[in-house]
């Protein structure tokens, strides 16, 4: 009864577990054995390389023993304390999550259980300070799958669940060059121009909703699963302007693109902004262990030095994912990962490029640092996707079928295929998977439709 064997995995998984965004009699997972470096192993003994960093979170890579241990030490020294209480680790993983928040400038840390938690605490923060409800998110957003964090979320997995049960959530567009709703007949404005106007559209809203009832403004700084979606110079710089003109809080939801997959500790330093709020979870323990965290300016947090905060939950700060977090911090600053992500970020882009060169099916690729995507179009002059809305297509699920058959691990979003490998891949490694996927995109190839 309290032991499985490799061939009981999958009929024991299909018979008692309920599978997340999945429908449970189509559902068809890896059964998992082991995993090392960029690499993981099915019960068969088949090798995937992943990039997609199993779910966009693995950063230093799996099996690492230096986290391992440290978790080891904490489950045998302390395995859990109160809310209320600290402990040595808890105030350890406090200093070192500030010390990493670009300037050091976020000296507060929230520790949750990840992200989605996050974002609606970094909420109910921003509304208590600011006195104000109204929260202005981007439409093609992902934030959470809780109740308070899905209607954040701007893309289809929000209307799913709605209505909504947290009212005061306003949506804008984001400034998505490729497809942007403001510049189909201008194609060729210049960068500064097309930032320009995004924050105008912002600042419209802003006015039309009024100031003084936004207590914030929550965006990925680069956006993640829908597109990898990087801001134009400007445009960061100026919603934190609008931020400041208007009273607005400005939160980043950095759970997906913090702790180096942009060649930054954060994204937002690319371009020397500094949110009021951060939010992380994923690559802060690089998934060893379920932990989220939200981390402030100390004027936000000091409004609560005489008023009660009413909000926790029951394994907030726990010990064992807070001592997984300060090693795998600890591992990220040993082995340059944030450097190395930088450095690599220039060969990802070529390979890239070069595929885009390749096949007729590209329509744009993006990358900062080790964050990619490639958008697949049946037509590049008309920009038709590889699939519609918020669904998928033949091709598509095709293109990803051929990549596992051949043992490389990816993400497909509707028509775009993100690349999101561990920091620890070599350029050796990066070239072993962009060759799988090569040639896997001929079967796009032959989607191309003519005008």
């Amino acid at each position: 009864m309290f032991d499985v064997s490799d061939s009981e995995i999958l009929p024991l998984s299909r018979e008692h577990i309920f599978f997340t965004w999945s429908a449970q009699a189509r559902v068809n997972p890896i059964p998992v054995k082991r995993a090392e470096g960029v690499y993981f192993w099915d019960i068969e003994g088949k090798r995937y390389l992943d990039f997609n960093s199993m779910t966009m979170c693995v950063n230093i890579g799996h099996g690492d023993r230096r986290v391992i241990e440290a978790m080891k030490r904490q489950l045998d020294e302390l395995p859990y304390t109160a809310p209320g209480m600290t402990n040595r680790i808890r105030a350890l993983a406090g200093r070192v999550v500030s010390e990493v928040t670009p300037h050091r400038a976020l000296t507060k840390v929230l520790f949750t259980l990840g992200g989605a938690d996050a974002n609606e605490n970094a909420i109910k923060l921003a509304r208590a300070y600011t006195g104000r409800f109204k929260i202005l998110t981007r439409y093609r957003s992902y934030h959470g799958a809780t109740a308070g964090a899905m209607a954040l979320t701007g893309d289809p997995r929000r209307t799913a669940w709605e209505p909504g049960v947290m009212p005061g959530v306003v949506h804008f567009l984001d400034p998505y060059r490729y497809r942007s709703t403001f510049h189909r007949t201008n194609p060729d404005i210049s960068e500064a121009d097309f930032a320009q106007d995004y924050l105008n559209h912002l600042e419209e809203i802003i006015r039309y909703e009024g100031p003084e009832t936004i207590a914030a403004i929550l965006i990925e700084p680069v956006t993640g699963t829908n597109g990898v979606i990087i801001p134009p110079e400007g445009y960061l710089q100026g919603v934190r302007a609008l931020c400041d003109q208007y009273g607005i809080l400005l939160i980043a939801d950095e759970v997906m693109s913090g702790f180096g997959r942009t060649g930054k500790w954060f994204a937002v330093e690319h371009w020397d902004v500094v949110p009021d709020i951060i939010t992380m979870a994923k690559g802060l323990t690089s998934a060893y262990a379920p932990l989220g965290a939200v981390a402030m300016k100390p004027e936000i947090a000091a409004y609560f030095n005489e008023r009660v905060y009413w909000g926790g939950l029951t394994y907030t700060s726990h010990p064992v994912s807070l001592a997984a977090a300060v090693a795998n911090i600890r591992v990220m600053q040993e082995d340059h990962l944030v450097e190395r992500a930088a450095r690599l970020g220039p060969v990802l882009r070529r390979m890239l490029n070069d595929l885009g060169e390749a096949h007729p099916s590209v329509g744009e690729v993006r990358s900062i640092g080790l964050f990619g995507v490639i958008e697949l179009v049946k037509n590049r002059k008309t920009k038709e996707p590889m699939s519609p809305w918020n669904r998928s297509s033949p091709p598509m699920e095709a293109l990803r079928s051929y990549c596992l058959e051949h043992g490389l691990f990816l993400y497909t979003h509707w028509h775009t295929v993100l690349i999101i490998p561990p920091l620890v891949i070599t350029e050796e490694q990066l070239a072993e998977g962009m060759a799988i996927l090569d040639r896997a995109l001929r079967i796009t190839d032959e989607a191309v439709e003519e005008v």
